[in-house]
Parts: structure tokens; C-alpha cells; sequence
């Protein structure tokens, strides 16, 4: 199966065609993908080199000029590095722009540190107005960057990883969907989490509501999922652990209920290894899953039951 990053030049290719509005900048990162499409809109296809800052200021100079610039790197060149640019050349500036990443929180391992960025979203959460598609499939990956070139003039952060589910959900570009429906907790499973958290659900009892667009955050969804399954909420994330506790806790700020936040540690990694293998060491993997899902579910029926 394609990536989701495979999906990005040809979707983009197709974009460029359709819409004179469209934009895409680089930072000398998967420039070879858009030789093509850079021969028929050389204008519109614009290599930074590499220079991440500029990369966010050239896309917003392109948005006051009306167009909708799509700016790509890896996560770490795009949200960490030029942090600043996305908060005053766009944010302060109040224009909008689409930010597609690559490499997610380490799916290149062997790039080290530099290459991982475990909390961009969190970082992003700083600022105001920021819509936030995490896809878990090629085919949403695809979706949810039509939705985002479409979203007028907004800031929106696509975030692409090489971690997949095996078949494609659904997705709008705003509410979660519900996957599996249970009477004893609330599991929301984040983009290429699901097939992970639906293994290790098994069996239990739970409701799993599937998240490609965590921000804004759908509360209704689960305010309405809490009303048929206990106010217990698990958050599988596969980005900084508790990114979206905070959000969570508001969506039921008004009725007794406990979340846990599952998702990358802070603990740096300092063994490259394989992407799997950081899966497991952060408690991703299906098996560390139901144990800690289990265990803070059993938490609370002991509790209730004193």
C-alpha cells in the first residue's frame, strides 16, 4: 500500500490544475515529486531550499496575496523550527495557509531526534484558530487535504505519517466517527492509532469514537458518547501524550468524570531502532493498549464498587 506522503505530490498535481488559487512551497524536501506540475506551473511551485523559516514567510506572503499556499516538510522543519514565522507571518498577520507534514512523531528513526516531533500539535495548541487533520489512511490523507485547500482562507496543519490503518474510515474534515459502541467507557483512537486500539478493545465493553480531526476539538461527539457509555474517557494520541486531555476535560467540564491521555512520552528515545519499535516503547503497540486501558477502566469500577 501507498503512504500517505506518496498521495501528497499527485493530490497536489491535481490541485494546481483545478484551482489558480493553489500554491505549494518547499523546503528542497520532496522537490522531485513535483517536477512535473512545477514544468506547467512554475509559478505556483516554488522550492525554498532549506531555509524553514522562509518557507513559512514566502507561503504567507503568497496568501496576502490571495492565493492558498500548501507548504510542506517534515513535522520537525514545519511546526518546531520555524515556530515563530507560523505564529506572527500568519497568525498575527491573520491570513491562512496548509501546513501538510511528513514523518509524524518518528516514523523516520533513523533520522534521529531532529527528525521527530512528538508535539507539534501540542505546540500548535498555543495558537488560535488552527484546524488540525491527523488522517489514518492514504485515502483520508487525501480527503482531509481537499477539505483543507478548501477551507477559505484558514489555517490548517495536515498531518501525514507513513503509520496506516488498513482500510480508510469516512472522514469530513470535523466530527468524530463512531466505530464501536459500548456501555462501560469512552475510547478515542486519533488517526493511525485505530486499528491498535480496536485490537486491543476486544472483547471489552467500550464505545471507540475514530479521530482524524482533532481541532476543533468535536465535543458534542463525545459528550454524546459519555451519555450511553460512563464518563470514563481513554485518549489514544500518536503525537505528545495528553495533547488533548485538556479539551476533553472541557467537553465534560460539567459531570464527575476521569481521562486518561495515552500517546508518546516525553522521555527522549536515544535508540534509533525502527518505527515499530518506538510504537511498543511508548505503549502504543495493541497489547500495552488493553493492559493500560483495561487497568484504568478496572480503576474505576473498584472505586465504584468501595
Amino acid at each position: 500500500m501507498d503512504t500517505m506522503r506518496d498521495r501528497f505530490a499527485p493530490t497536489m498535481a491535481r490541485l494546481l490544475d483545478e484551482d489558480p488559487r493553489v500554491a505549494v512551497v518547499l523546503a528542497e524536501i520532496g522537490v522531485a515529486a513535483f517536477d512535473e506540475v512545477t514544468s506547467r506551473h512554475p509559478d505556483r511551485v516554488i522550492n525554498v531550499g532549506i531555509r524553514e523559516q522562509l518557507l513559512i514567510g514566502a507561503g504567507a506572503g503568497l496568501a496576502l496575496t490571495g492565493l492558498r499556499p500548501v507548504i510542506h516538510t517534515f513535522a520537525s522543519f514545519l511546526v518546531e523550527r520555524p515556530f515563530e514565522q507560523v505564529k506572527l507571518d500568519l497568525g498575527h498577520q491573520d491570513v491562512g495557509a496548509v501546513l501538510v507534514s511528513a514523518a509524524a512523531s518518528f516514523d523516520w528513526p533513523a533520522g534521529g531526534y531532529t527528525h521527530m516531533a512528538p508535539g507539534d500539535v501540542a505546540v500548535l495548541d498555543t495558537l488560535d484558530g488552527w484546524t488540525v487533520h491527523v488522517p489514518g489512511h492514504p485515502d483520508e490523507a487525501e480527503t482531509l487535504l481537499r477539505h483543507a485547500v478548501a477551507a477559505g482562507d484558514d489555517k490548517v496543519y495536515v498531518r501525514l505519517s507513513d503509520q496506516s490503518n488498513a482500510e480508510p474510515l469516512p472522514v469530513d474534515g470535523a466530527g468524530f466517527h463512531t466505530v464501536r459502541e459500548g456501555r462501560s467507557g469512552v475510547v478515542v483512537a486519533v488517526g493511525p492509532t485505530l486499528d491498535a486500539v480496536l485490537t486491543a478493545t476486544e472483547g471489552l465493553d467500550v464505545t471507540v469514537l475514530y479521530a482524524t480531526t482533532v481541532r476543533p476539538f468535536d465535543s458534542a461527539a463525545l459528550r454524546a458518547a459519555t451519555e450511553g457509555a460512563g464518563t470514563d474517557v481513554v485518549l489514544v494520541e500518536p503525537y505528545l501524550a495528553g495533547t488533548s486531555t485538556a479539551v476533553a476535560n472541557d467537553a465534560l467540564t460539567d459531570v464527575p468524570h476521569r481521562v486518561l491521555g495515552l500517546g508518546v512520552g516525553r522521555r527522549e528515545l536515544r535508540r534509533y531502532g525502527t518505527a515499530e519499535e518506538h510504537v511498543a516503547a511508548h505503549g502504543l503497540d495493541a497489547g500495552s493498549l488493553r493492559e493500560r486501558i483495561s487497568g484504568f477502566l478496572a480503576g474505576a469500577r473498584v472505586a465504584v464498587t468501595l
